[in-house]
């Protein structure tokens, strides 16, 4: 596995005649020139065909809130960065711009926009299916504009939520840990055992990215939920989003187990994320497996979407049919040994202690057996099991059944190309304790490779209805938070009065 500096180190260069990243001021924002418009930037375009990348498209790990100076990110050498895209000022100039002879110029200013030559349009010289087409939207011109080391920011959760209907007041520590300068390019949320209300949930997930984040795909098996968030100006480049199911548990009438499959295409790599929650149980190591089995087995993906690499594919295994593949959810393999030893352990320190607990980790002894999760690879755990524990407080179950704290709850991945997938940060949220679990979650570096548009798009197919009531919740709290804040300011004038 990829260390974790070898991650971050500097992304080289972008090669000659790729245009060169947007430089920034000492607040991180893009440097204004003259003539440019106010900042921020407008919603999705239904009549836009492509809308171009917002602000400072490049900042890989996107921007951190809304646009204005306000939310402008924190300088500082520390956190999780990568190469900025190559869009920015070192494009050609517009031969219409600033050009005080031609009578019916447009005199706009330096804009971020990628010209388009008319003849390039007028040669047609696009071919379907080709890698190397000028002008093909998943080809590799249109992913090195993007993402110019070819290298996109991921985030993966994972989260038992008890079935509770309260939800946390923020959910800021889970989406946008502080580890992070900057907003990831997708977001992939699965929860187990999910709230009464999915839509009041994933209402609040869109409130929570803000505008700049549309929900690309969600799915729901039983109390199994999944959703994508992508930043809205690389929707355009993912293909039709498809999902299968399978249910472990058949004797019960909800589905509390089982498995729920997303996928899709992204320029030229194919992804698959599947959430699952397999069977509970200390001495039921032998269920779980089989649980593994029926799903790998069972999950129908790729439907219509063809396979990027169907030379490598197997029928009898789904995670072989995609490039890279990221399986999460509540495993409920225990810590063996009973409550008594592994209380002992957590009395360690940290650093000492968590190795000493993976030691009696049942899920890495089976995958040590090659038994479950084949190819799989687990990023390295430095954070306290993340079950069980009495909700609302930080101790472990103190109930009568006083089961054993354990890693339930875990982020696995695996991929065809070595080296492709990253990982940067992996941790849990002590600070959601809404349920008996603690969240936890993982960031990626994931290698994208440009694609071939003979696939069926999404074509920016996203859910509207979300985004525009995330925007208006944001709008709501922003208006009371300010009247809250002149209520006091009166409040303490009336004082000194």
């Amino acid at each position: 596995m990829p260390s974790e500096a070898a991650c971050l180190r500097p992304a080289e260069p972008p090669r000659r005649g790729r245009e060169r990243a947007l430089s920034l001021d000492d607040r991180g924002r893009a440097p204004r020139r003259p003539g440019d418009g106010p900042p921020g930037d407008a919603g999705p375009s239904r009549s836009s065909p492509r809308p171009a990348p917002a602000g400072d498209p490049g900042r890989t790990a996107g921007e951190a809130g809304e646009a204005g100076e306000a939310d402008a990110p924190r300088p500082g050498p520390s956190g999780l960065l990568r190469a900025h895209s190559s869009l920015g000022a070192g494009r050609p100039r517009s031969p219409l711009a600033g050009d005080d002879r031609a009578p019916h110029a447009a005199r706009s200013c330096a804009s971020l926009l990628a010209p388009i030559r008319a003849q390039d349009l007028r040669s047609r010289s696009y071919l379907e299916g080709s890698l190397l087409a000028s002008g093909a939207l998943l080809g590799a011109d249109e992913l090195a504009r993007y993402f110019p080391d070819r290298n996109m920011a991921l985030f993966v959760a994972t989260w038992n939520m008890q079935g509770q209907k309260e939800l946390p007041v923020s959910l800021d520590e889970l989406l946008l840990p502080c580890e992070a300068d900057y907003t990831q390019d997708l977001y992939v949320i699965g929860v187990q055992e999910g709230c009464s209300d999915r839509r009041e949930w994933e209402t609040r997930l869109q409130e929570t990215l803000g505008p700049r984040y549309v929900l690309l795909s969600s799915a729901a098996h039983g109390v199994l939920y999944m959703a994508l968030f992508i930043r809205r100006d690389l929707m355009w480049f993912c293909s039709e989003v498809e999902s299968s199911t399978v249910t472990t548990r058949i004797v019960s009438q909800i589905k509390t187990k089982g498995a729920l499959g997303i996928s899709f295409t992204f320029f030229g790599t194919s992804f698959l994320f599947i959430t699952s929650h397999f069977t509970s149980g200390d001495g039921k190591v032998a269920e779980r497996l089989m649980d593994y089995a029926k799903t790998i087995q069972t999950l129908a993906l790729p439907r219509t979407v063809p396979d990027t690499n169907p030379y490598r594919s197997s029928a009898a295994d789904v995670t072989t049919r995609f490039d890279e593949v990221f399986w999460f959810g509540d495993f409920n393999f225990c810590l063996s040994g009973g409550r008594g030893a592994v209380e002992a352990v957590l009395k360690q320190d940290l650093e000492v202690g968590v190795p000493a607990l993976l030691q009696r980790d049942q899920l890495t002894q089976e995958m040590k057996k090659g038994s479950i999760f084949q190819g799989f690879q687990e990023p390295d755990i430095h954070f306290l099991p993340s079950y069980k524990f009495d909700i609302g407080k930080d101790t472990y179950d103190s109930t009568s059944k006083q089961r054993t704290p354990s890693y339930t709850d875990r982020v696995l991945y695996r991929s065809r190309h070595k080296g492709d997938i990253c990982p940067l940060k992996y941790s849990s949220c002590p600070g959601v304790k809404t349920s008996d679990h603690r969240p936890v979650y993982a960031l990626f570096r994931v290698r994208v490779r440009p694609g071939r548009d003979n696939i069926p798009l999404a074509a920016g197919k996203f859910d509207r209805e979300l985004y525009l009531m995330g925007i208006k919740r944001r709008i709501s709290k922003e208006m009371q938070k300010q009247q809250a804040l002149k209520n006091q300011s009166s409040s303490t004038i009336c004082t000194v009065s």
